[in-house]
């Protein structure tokens, strides 16, 4: 038996990188996966790769600081599966920028994916919780356990330079995290954040072999400068960046049973950088 069996799992973020190891991880110990990225073909993928190792998902493509999309991403889910147990709010990119030089248009984003998207989502999954969680006290005297895991970073912890909506975006889910922990407590939703450093994904790729996106009608180049990239290792007792696995892993422990008395905390996941 696997630690989530017969949990329904949604995970933004979940065609690449870290959303996507988890959604395996995820579907390995036995949820329903909901999928759910802005780009289809790399949601299509995870959800085939989870599919063909035996486990179950389905995908929801969108834009999660679409102001419609967690309506869609909720109701699908319940179509789907008739149930919701774990959200993990990972979908975000960077779009860095020192503050002289950073438009309103740069600042928005930031907020609106990494704050705003996760706040809509779960008010959103709020109507579901409340309802189901008063009819399991009622007839059982408690309510199922449920899981947030939100995503933030050590730039929302302690600031980095050149980041300071990405920094002011991850230091506000946080914030989330800890009220909706007391506010939700008496549902039974444990409410935690997990809060990376230095992990090899898109974002972290070096700068000049690193992907463009596009956003909101703009050209953004991902990934972090060679010299930093070179300094980080150099930062980090364990002496290296993060897998993608590694950083799925505390997911999974927050997702489980595992963490049904553990709410409103902060994991800093960073090889023991003291940042």
């Amino acid at each position: 038996m696997g630690m989530l069996d017969g949990k329904v799992a949604i995970l933004t973020g979940a065609g690449r990188g870290i959303g996507s190891a988890a959604a395996k991880m995820f579907a390995a110990e036995g949820a329903m996966v909901v999928v759910s990225d802005l780009d289809p073909n790399p949601a299509e993928e995870t959800a085939s790769a989870i599919k063909n190792a035996g486990g179950k998902a389905v995908v929801v493509a969108g834009d999660v600081t679409d102001p419609a999309f967690p309506a869609q991403l909720i109701k699908a889910t319940l179509d789907a599966y008739s149930g919701i147990d774990i959200i993990v709010n990972n979908a975000g990119y960077t779009w860095d920028g020192v503050i002289q030089n950073m438009t309103d248009k740069q600042w928005y984003a930031m907020i609106d994916v990494h704050t705003t998207a996760p706040f809509r989502i779960l008010r959103e999954a709020s109507h579901f919780i409340r309802d189901a969680a008063k009819k399991e006290q009622a007839a059982h005297g408690r309510a199922n356990p449920r899981k947030v895991v939100n995503v933030s970073s050590v730039s929302g912890v302690y600031g980095n330079a050149g980041q300071v909506n990405y920094s002011t975006a991850k230091a506000g889910i946080t914030g989330l995290t800890k009220t909706l922990a007391k506010e939700w407590g008496r549902y039974n939703v444990q409410v935690n954040c997990v809060c990376y450093g230095f992990i090899e994904t898109r974002l972290t790729a070096p700068k000049e072999h690193a992907e463009k996106v596009q956003r909101d009608g703009e050209e953004i180049a991902l990934g972090v400068p060679d010299q930093a990239r070179q300094m980080a290792p150099l930062l980090i007792p364990l002496g290296r960046p993060g897998t993608p696995e590694e950083a799925a892993g505390p997911m999974l422990f927050l997702a489980s049973p595992l963490s049904n008395y553990v709410s409103g905390h902060v994991l800093e996941i960073t090889g023991g950088r003291a940042i």
